[in-house]
Order: C-alpha cells, then structure tokens, then sequence
C-alpha cells in the first residue's frame, strides 16, 4: 500500500497552520526549500523521505506519528514502536554525528587553504568563531558562508561543499547503527549546520535507517552540552532519562547528557572496532 501523499500533505498543512508558522518559516526552521514543502502539501511528491518528515516533525515540535497519521500503512508505523530494552535498561539509543558515524572535517581545513591560500591556522579559528552560532540556529548559512568567505579571501565559499566532500563515514560504526535500529529506537543528536543532516543522509553518509528522532541543533536552538537540547531530545524520545543512551565523542556532552540521568558511552573514532564492542556490550539484549 502506498503512502496516502494528498492525505500527508493536508495532515502537514494542518499542523503548519495550527502551530502559527508560514510555510517560509517552516522551510527555514526544517532547513527545507520553499519548493519541496509546498509540493509535499499539495501532494506533488509522492514519496518523500522519512527524514525530509522527521525534519518538519521536529520544527513543528509534533511526534513522526502524529504527521503520519492516517497517511501511512501499518507496518510503517510499527518500525517506531519500541522494540527491545537491554539488560541495563536502555531502550532508546541516540547517537551523534561528527566524530561518532564520520570522522571529522578537518580535511576541509586543508582544503579550503589551498584553494584560498589562507594559513590553516586563520581558517580554523574563524570556522570554530563562527561555528557555535551557526550550529544553534543565530546565524543563517548564508551568513556564515559570507563572513568566512571574507576573512579567508574567498568570495563564494559554501561550507556545507567542502564539508560533505571531505568527510569519511566510519563504516563499524554504521554496521552497528544498521543493528541497533533493528532492535531498539534510535535518534540522531548532533551539534550540526542547517540542511546537512539531510544533505548527508541523501548522499549514504549516514546509515540509511529510520531514525525515530532526529534533534538538530540548528533546529532545536540549543547544542551540546547546553540542558536545552537534551530536554528536548528527552521530550521527543518519550521514555525516561533512565533509557536513553547517547553515544558521542565529546566527554563534556557525555558529562552533560550523564546531569540529565542519561546512560552514556564514549566513542573513540581512533579505535572504534573496541567502543563498538562496549557499544554492543552495553546493548545486550534482555527482552
């Protein structure tokens, strides 16, 4: 059975209209364009992806079921049903981004110094000037493509280029996202730019899996370790800090998530095939 596209459409629209957001305001909060939402509310796309809905999901701050209500078969529903719980009591696993599923950017770096000529030294202190900001939402990517552009000479820099070329996705890694998912809810929770989320699932970067929730920080309006973002991601896993796991690179998002009551794992890109272990260890199945 095929997803019912006019019925999500009138059911986004509704909830659209409902939350007091323009169609343009939505784009911007789901780092969506204009054209995809109008077309998905009209009905024009047929099937768009379970991360392009999660996305607006996420901005009009409503469950993925409640945007898929009466639109979907079933068994689609049924892959966000909580699966298992492990004998620790975790039933509900987020995982971040950068450090944990790719190995970070830092290639950009030396690539942007060498288009630019800029020193590597200018070009990441500007980037980590700018990035808090751009990550929580105060400032647009067009903004921060300008004012990096111009501090490292170059007039039309995009970051989110330099940044999806250069990354490598940390393959054990994605084998164990590919199994969690089969076995217990899971989320994304990253400290990321607008629209590369998307961007990077869209190009197999991120494993391919349904993500129950994903929490953006440029959506959201709060990165790790602020308590915001984890209060949210909470509040949209919808089970207590007591089963949820975050998964990340950072000790201080680790020590912040831990504040909140959350099971926490430390991930080590330089030996993942070991944090995997204690990833998988710590999963072990009790019902």
């Amino acid at each position: 059975m095929a997803m019912d596209e006019k019925g999500l459409g009138r059911r986004l629209q509704a909830l659209r209209v409902s939350a007091g957001l323009t169609q343009q305001s939505l784009c911007q909060q789901a780092g969506l364009s204009y054209s995809t939402l109008t077309k998905i509310e009209r009905g024009a796309i047929k099937a768009p992806s379970i991360f392009t809905i999660q996305s607006i999901a996420v901005a009009l701050g409503v469950g993925l079921d409640e945007i898929m209500l009466h639109t979907a078969p079933a068994g689609r529903l049924a892959r966000t049903v909580k699966k298992h719980r492990s004998t620790s009591g975790i039933s509900f696993v987020y995982f971040d981004i950068n450090g944990c599923l790719v190995r970070f950017y830092h290639r950009a770096f030396t690539r942007l110094a060498e288009v630019s000529g800029a020193t590597t030294d200018l070009i990441e202190s500007t980037f980590w000037h700018y990035n808090d900001d751009v990550c929580r939402g105060d400032m647009t990517m067009a903004e921060f493509n300008a004012v990096f552009g111009k501090a490292i000479g170059l007039d039309d820099l995009n970051w989110a280029d330099y940044y999806l070329e250069t990354v490598d996705p940390i393959d054990e890694m994605h084998e164990l996202v590919r199994w969690a998912a089969a076995h217990y809810r899971i989320g994304l929770l990253t400290n990321t730019m607008p629209g590369l989320v998307e961007a990077m699932i869209g190009r197999g970067l991120l494993p391919k899996v349904d993500y129950e929730v994903i929490i953006d920080s440029s959506v959201v309006n709060a990165i790790k370790p602020e308590a915001k973002i984890y209060e949210v991601a909470a509040g949209k896993a919808g089970c207590p800090a007591s089963e949820i796991l975050l998964v990340d690179d950072a000790r201080i998002n680790l020590m912040a998530a831990e504040k909140q009551g959350w099971h926490v794992l430390w991930f080590d890109d330089y030996n993942p095939d070991e944090s995997v272990a204690r990833i998988r260890a710590a999963l072990e199945i009790a019902d």
